[in-house]
């Protein structure tokens, strides 16, 4: 069993519910910057309020970490940090391949967030042999004929797909069938995986249709006269298929 593997059975043993590990990155975030700022120590209802959440909610959280805070003090920033990238696993370095070097692909390769908060990318690779060969973010774009190659020689823990739709679940299953557990899926395409792989989906225009949704509404738009008449918006039920899937 893999560390990632050991750290999701531990989680689960200690009963840390999915959607408080999803908020754990957003704390993360709000304490580098509080220590950024040099703040030392920070009261929950302030790193509530930086998160976007609600104290009670947060307190909640973080005591699955068992982290408490101290009663008119409120948490010590630096410790904190500590225990939510362990928790995350942050605390060692995760190499990263991406896979599809479009526009998209290049984004990602140029983003410093990925090395200063513990991802190392490794490898990218693409099918077009106009991409190959090129220089991009001080990495050479390499075949994807190397894909299986890649991942066993630089130990390759997390595949981000940012291929067209109709490749990606082609490669998906290849990267799993390398030994890889972790997917970061970019492309507009719900991804099939066996039991023990986790994969996160990135879809902007689905959040871009929501947004859409939510500026009708306030406009006073279809939506209101929906609700008017005891009906759902027009394609609720997509919206929240779309973001379950």
């Amino acid at each position: 069993m893999t560390p990632r593997q050991n750290r999701s059975r531990d989680r689960a043993d200690r009963g840390i519910p999915e959607a408080t590990v999803a908020r754990l990155p957003v704390y993360l975030r709000a304490l580098h910057s509080l220590q950024e700022r040099g703040v030392a120590t920070v009261s929950s209802e302030e790193l509530a309020a930086a998160a976007g959440v609600n104290s009670a909610k947060l307190r909640k959280d973080l005591s699955h970490l068992g982290s408490y805070g101290t009663r008119g003090v409120g948490y010590e920033v630096e410790y904190l940090v500590y225990q939510i990238s362990r928790e995350l696993g942050l605390t060692q370095d995760w190499v990263v391949a991406i896979i599809g070097v479009g526009n998209l692909g290049r984004a990602l390769a140029g983003y410093g967030g990925f090395a200063s908060r513990g991802f190392r990318v490794a490898g990218l690779l693409d099918a077009d042999e106009a991409i190959v060969g090129q220089e991009i973010s001080g990495m050479t774009v390499e075949n994807v004929d190397r894909l299986e190659d890649l991942i066993a020689e630089r130990g390759v823990s997390i595949a981000v797909i940012a291929t067209p739709a109709g490749a990606a679940q082609g490669v998906c299953d290849r990267v799993v069938a390398a030994g890889v557990t972790s997917v970061l899926n970019f492309a507009p395409v719900v991804l099939s995986v066996p039991d023990g792989v986790d994969v996160r989906k990135v879809d902007l225009s689905i959040e871009l249709q929501i947004l859409a949704f939510h500026e009708q509404r306030k406009a006073g738009g279809p939506g209101d006269y929906d609700r008017l008449a005891g009906d759902g918006p027009p394609g609720a039920t997509q919206y929240v298929e779309a973001v379950e899937a």
